[in-house]
């Protein structure tokens, strides 16, 4: 229980919203509707043993609770996939799984290209992958775009855009797929912030990154060490914007996609 109770602790620092809701009327609900619940029991309850009554106010304790926690995962949506990873100190966020606590992966010494990774034109990826593919004006056209990961039917999970020789990249994929396709452990500064409206996450430093195939398993010869990135998804698509920027730089690009 300490360390659940430390890392919520330490997860109250990713559910801040820019202008939460208030959720007042909406939590004294719960607890009334909790309270009459267990206040118009049987009767015979009273008689119980003083053990049973200790059982019950648990038991309500742990129901008001539930109920609180219950409210703030729908109301926040952020939360929702924050709070159900809490006990592993895990983020899970747009099909990137974040870890928010413990030692990062270290980069590999020469790190792997993604699997099956290959150059392309812009129009040839778009017919290769099964998810538009958005370009951010901000940048202007991609000096360089690859396609990585295909499937048996030589759909590609993943559409990398790169940008001032590489030292800007973009990579898209599709937010809606079963399993994670990037995890980033150790990220310092990560925080939550906003691209039009919608929730995304930055990572204000290097940070070491891996790629998830497939199949599920984490490939550690592809780690390297990425610069300050935003994660962020738009209409079901999960975009990752990484490069010398800072976090207003990269929103403002992110802005932009078309």
């Amino acid at each position: 229980m300490a360390d659940l109770e430390r890392e919520l602790r330490e997860l109250s620092g990713w559910l801040d919203t820019p202008d939460p809701p208030d959720v007042t009327a909406q939590v004294r609900a719960r607890l009334t509707a909790a309270t009459r619940t267990a206040a118009t029991r049987p009767a015979s309850s009273a008689r119980r043993a003083p053990a049973a009554a200790g059982r019950r106010r648990r038991r309500l304790r742990y129901a008001l609770a539930a109920a609180l926690a219950a409210l703030l995962v729908t109301l926040l949506p952020p939360g929702r996939a924050a709070l159900a990873d809490a006990v592993t100190g895990l983020l899970r966020f747009a099909g990137i799984t974040i870890s928010t606590t413990g030692d990062p992966t270290p980069p590999g010494d020469s790190p792997s290209p993604l699997p099956a990774q290959r150059p392309t034109g812009l129009a040839e990826a778009q017919r290769l992958v099964r998810f538009p593919i958005r370009v951010p004006t901000a940048l202007g056209p991609p000096e360089q775009v690859l396609v990585a990961d295909p499937d048996g039917t030589g759909s590609h999970r993943v559409a990398t855009l790169l940008y001032r020789a590489g030292e800007v990249r973009l990579d898209a994929f599709d937010g809606q797929l079963d399993g994670v396709f990037f995890k980033q452990a150790g990220g310092p500064g990560a925080q939550w912030t906003e691209v039009d409206g919608q929730p995304a996450v930055w990572l204000g430093g290097p940070h070491p990154v891996t790629y998830v195939d497939r199949t599920g398993v984490v490939r550690e010869e592809s780690a390297r060490l990425a610069a300050a990135t935003l994660v962020w998804e738009q209409d079901g698509v999960t975009y990752r914007l990484e490069g010398p920027f800072t976090v207003s730089e990269a929103v403002e690009i992110a802005a932009t996609l078309e």
